[in-house]
């Protein structure tokens, strides 16, 4: 009797595992994602753009996979910049298995974002876009994309951390947002795909994974994303304010608990703040007078975000404490430029250039922005030959100003079409400056390889 009572209760736990476990995973769990995959995957688009590669003084094609969603039903996705930044043709294929050409509506760098255009006059599936901010760690997620190229893929797991800091060392650097950490297998080819909770809404976009982890994905979170949308579709880039100022988090100072706000790590002497006579070691306590504190690395993000937001042209006062004493300071901001240059090559010297950014131009303590950052050497070209290097800046040609890469450029071309034989180049190296002769009609060394066309995945 016993032993049929003990079997009884044996029997009816197993029953109660099977109802509240892997029934439950079943019927309600793989409903809902199903659900939720039904309601996205028609949007999902496979991205293939050529991009324009710069390596080595030489210019090249690439052909690079990812992964982008339709967002509106004309025909608008969204992808990574580092998918299709850079392209000189897109092209995309559809869940229907249309292929369709698409350009480049614009991009983002500091946000990793690219808005494409589909170039169809029929309507299309779109997304639906939700909150990244009610994201909780633990919540199911769905990654859909094109891990390694195998297009229609989806991954299920979970938020692993809604708001993850890493810092600029890990190569992840998001100025303006923290990452949403999941589980959810994501793979090269999958950047770009949308991160999807079970009501079918996107909440992410794919961008990274960590390298040498197991399924450790992180996404940049949507209430960014659809900020920086709409600014790209407006005006083909987002327009950020900038004031100059670097910050570091208040336990920088150490463990202090009653002061508030963000401690200013560096001013550039080229920038707004300087102007003002903001100083490193200022604690900003409040902006247009709303208050921002940053105790933690994390908090960060969102005290660039603030400075990022001000209007470019309009009047900002900044609340400060110096010494202790509180002070008020008044500045205009500037529009940020991009972070990195367009790029060009001049192949019959040998060498690829890219613009000067304010960024360069503070690392190299220029007066102003000026001349063209060499970008490349070509091993066995003319420019190698005659000295120069990759990190020099060309500030004059013959003696001629430089100020932009357009200006060299039609310099270049008026030298080439002249046939000029001896060309000298003015250019800062480090600290130093010197002079660099480039013989035009010097015999170049034959290049180990030819530039050619590559096939890889992105993340």
């Amino acid at each position: 009797m016993k032993r049929r009572i003990c079997a009884a209760w044996i029997a009816a736990l197993c029953g109660l595992a099977v109802l509240t476990g892997c029934a439950t995973l079943d019927r309600g769990g793989q409903s809902a994602v199903l659900r939720a995959k039904r309601r996205v995957a028609p949007a999902i688009v496979h991205v293939r753009p050529v991009k324009e590669v710069f390596d080595a003084g030489r210019r090249k094609e690439m052909l690079v996979m990812g992964s982008g969603f339709i967002i509106s039903r004309d025909g608008y996705v969204v992808t990574n910049e580092h998918v299709a930044g850079q392209s000189t043709s897109v092209q995309c294929v559809l869940s229907d298995n249309r292929e369709v050409q698409a350009r480049v509506v614009g991009t983002d760098v500091e946000t990793d974002i690219a808005v494409l255009k589909l170039e169809t006059d029929s309507p299309l599936p779109s997304v639906r876009m939700g909150r990244s901010d009610r994201l909780e760690a633990g919540q199911s997620v769905l990654a859909l994309g094109s891990p390694h190229g195998l297009a229609r893929s989806v991954s299920l797991g979970i938020v692993s951390v809604p708001d993850r800091f890493l810092s600029d060392k890990s190569l992840m650097e998001a100025p303006y947002y923290n990452w949403i950490q999941t589980d959810a297998a994501i793979n090269p080819g999958n950047s770009g795909g949308p991160l999807v909770n079970l009501r079918g809404e996107v909440v992410g976009v794919n961008a990274r994974v960590l390298s040498g982890a197991e399924n450790v994905g992180f996404a940049i979170p949507v209430d960014i994303v659809k900020d920086v949308v709409a600014d790209i579709i407006e005006n083909g880039h987002v327009r950020r304010g900038w004031l100059g100022i670097e910050f570091q988090e208040m336990l920088a100072k150490g463990d202090v608990t009653s002061e508030e706000g963000v401690i200013i790590s560096d001013v550039d002497r080229l920038s707004p703040a300087a102007e003002a006579e903001i100083k490193p070691g200022d604690i900003l306590t409040a902006v247009n007078g709303r208050r921002v504190h940053a105790r933690y690395e994390e908090d960060l993000p969102g005290v660039r975000l603030r400075i990022a937001s001000l209007p470019v042209g309009e009047t900002a006062t900044l609340t400060l404490l110096r010494g202790g004493e509180p002070l008020e300071v008044s500045l205009v901001a500037e529009e940020k430029t991009s972070l990195r240059g367009s790029q060009q090559a001049f192949e019959e010297w040998g060498f690829t250039a890219s613009e000067v950014t304010t960024e360069v131009a503070r690392r190299a303590q220029l007066q102003r922005r000026t001349g063209i950052l060499v970008s490349g050497v070509d091993p066995g070209g003319r420019a190698a030959v005659a000295g120069l290097q990759q990190g020099d800046i060309v500030l004059q040609v013959d003696g001629e100003e430089i100020p932009t890469l357009t200006a060299f450029n039609a310099a270049y071309a008026r030298l080439r079409d002249g046939k000029a034989r001896l060309v000298m180049l003015f250019v800062q190296r480090g600290a130093l400056t010197r002079f660099v002769l480039v013989n035009t009609t010097a015999e170049a060394a034959p290049a180990a390889s030819e530039p050619g066309e590559d096939v890889s995945n992105e993340r």
